[in-house]
C-alpha cells in the first residue's frame, strides 16, 4: 500500500543555507499551515526539520537531505551518508534521491543506494527525482516507487525548458510503471489545473507556498516592469 495516496497535494516545506528562513526551526509551522490548507503530504529536507514536522503533523513525508560535494552536481540525497541518516534518524515514509544519470559524489552508484534502502528498511518507499525520459526509464527499471520531474530544467541537459512541462508529465505517465509525481514551476492555479490534466499520480508544490523571498521577488519583477524600472 502506497504511503502517498493518489491525487495527493504535497507541499514542500524546506529552507537551505543562504535562504532567509534557514536555521530558525520553523519548517514544522510551515507544515502545520500546509496541512490546515489541505495538504496531503510534506516534502522536507534535513533530519532535524523532518523530525520536527513529523511531530507536528500526521502526514506522510518525502524526506531528502541536500548536500553539496565538490566532485558532483548531484545534491539531493547524493550519497549513502545521507541515505543512512534518513533511514536511521527519521521516520520518513518516502526517501527521495536524485536519479539523474550524472556522476554521483565519490563515484557512488544510484543502483547501490536503491539496493541499500530496500535491504535496510524495506518498508520505506523511494522517489526518483529526474530531469528527462532516459532517467525516468532507468529509475523505473531500478524499481522506484515514485518518479518525479523535480529536476527538469535544473540540469545542464534540460536547462531552459519551460516548466511545468505538461507534455513531459503526460509522457512520463504513459511511459513508466512507477507512480508519477509532478513537481517544479507550479505557481498559479491555472498551471495546476493543466498539470492535473496530464494525469500524474500526485503533485508537489514548493516555492509558491513556502518561500516568501521568491514569492515577493516575482511581484517585485512585475512591479518594476510596470513602473519602467
Amino acid at each position: 500500500m502506497a504511503y502517498i495516496k493518489k491525487g495527493s497535494l504535497i507541499i514542500s516545506c524546506q529552507a537551505v543555507e543562504g535562504e532567509p528562513l534557514y536555521g530558525y526551526n520553523i519548517m514544522h509551522l510551515m507544515a502545520k499551515a500546509a496541512k490546515a490548507g489541505g495538504a496531503d503530504g510534506i516534502r522536507c529536507n534535513y533530519v532535524s526539520d523532518i523530525n520536527s514536522i513529523k511531530k507536528e503533523v500526521d502526514l506522510p513525508t518525502i524526506g531528502i537531505i541536500k548536500a553539496v560535494y565538490p566532485d558532483s552536481d548531484v545534491y539531493i540525497t547524493p550519497t549513502l551518508k545521507e541515505v543512512k541518516a534518513l533511514l536511521e534518524e527519521t521516520d520518513t515514509e518516502v526517501v527521495a534521491l536524485d536519479a539523474t544519470l550524472r556522476n554521483r559524489p565519490n563515484g557512488e552508484k544510484l543502483e547501490d543506494l536503491v539496493s541499500y534502502i530496500r535491504k535496510a528498511k524495506p518498508q520505506v518507499e523511494i522517489m526518483a527525482d529526474i530531469a528527462d525520459l532516459e532517467e525516468a526509464k532507468n529509475a523505473d527499471a531500478l524499481g522506484f516507487d515514485y518518479i518525479g520531474c523535480t529536476l527538469r530544467s535544473y540540469t545542464a541537459a534540460t536547462k531552459g525548458i519551460a516548466i511545468p512541462d505538461y507534455d513531459f508529465i503526460h509522457t512520463l505517465v504513459e511511459t513508466v510503471n512507477a507512480k508519477v509525481i509532478a513537481e517544479g514551476g507550479i505557481w498559479e492555479v491555472g498551471q495546476l489545473e493543466k498539470v492535473w490534466a496530464a494525469k500524474p499520480y500526485a503533485v508537489v508544490i514548493g516555492s509558491a507556498v513556502t518561500r516568501p523571498k521568491d514569492i515577493t521577488a516575482r511581484f517585485r519583477k512585475v512591479t518594476d516592469a510596470a513602473l519602467g524600472k
